[in-house]
């Protein structure tokens, strides 16, 4: 059985991962309305992604006889300047979730939660790997640029680090 602290926390991270699907879906039709299609796509599936971590949270909290609260989400922008300040701006959300993860494992080992905690470890090395993607990303940008045809270059390095990436999940 989940701890009152426990609960309340781990429906506060369903709504943070609801919160990010939006806000990735508001990315990628910003990249579709500026003319980034590789871009789009990786926003698509980062939105998609997102709901399936929040499902995961939901199903979990649901077996362990919890119950879900279905949270509301918030407006995201439509605008994100241009793609760099686009990746910056989800690198940050990144960085937000991975605090937050961290603080709901250090809530649940505080509670003596081994189980919860063990279940959010899955979490913890998904941040890693998605910190880690968007440094990448935010380098190559900035090796690139974004004037001209850099944006062209970027648009398509990114659509074939999001192919690879979806490969390799598929063989998972």
């Amino acid at each position: 059985m989940l701890s009152a602290k426990v609960l309340a926390a781990l429906n506060q991270q369903v709504s943070m991962e609801a919160n990010a699907s939006q806000k990735y879906l508001a990315m990628a039709c910003w990249c579709d309305a500026n003319a980034l299609e590789g871009c789009a796509r990786f926003f698509y599936r980062h939105a998609d992604e997102e709901r399936m971590h929040m499902l995961k949270l939901v199903h979990y909290i649901n077996d362990a006889g919890g119950a879900v609260t279905v949270p509301g989400v918030e407006l995201p922008p439509a605008d994100f300047g241009n793609v760099k300040q686009l990746f910056e701006t989800a690198y940050g959300h990144e960085q937000k979730v991975s605090a937050s993860i961290d603080n709901l494992i250090e809530l649940c080992t505080e509670q003596k939660d081994k189980q919860t905690a063990n279940f959010l470890q899955w979490y913890l090395n998904e941040q890693h790997e998605e910190e880690a993607l968007y440094r990448t990303l935010i380098d190559r940008i900035k090796l690139i640029g974004i004037e001209g045809r850099g944006l062209y270059f970027i648009d398509k390095e990114v659509d074939e680090i999001n192919t690879k990436k979806q490969a390799a999940e598929a063989a998972e």
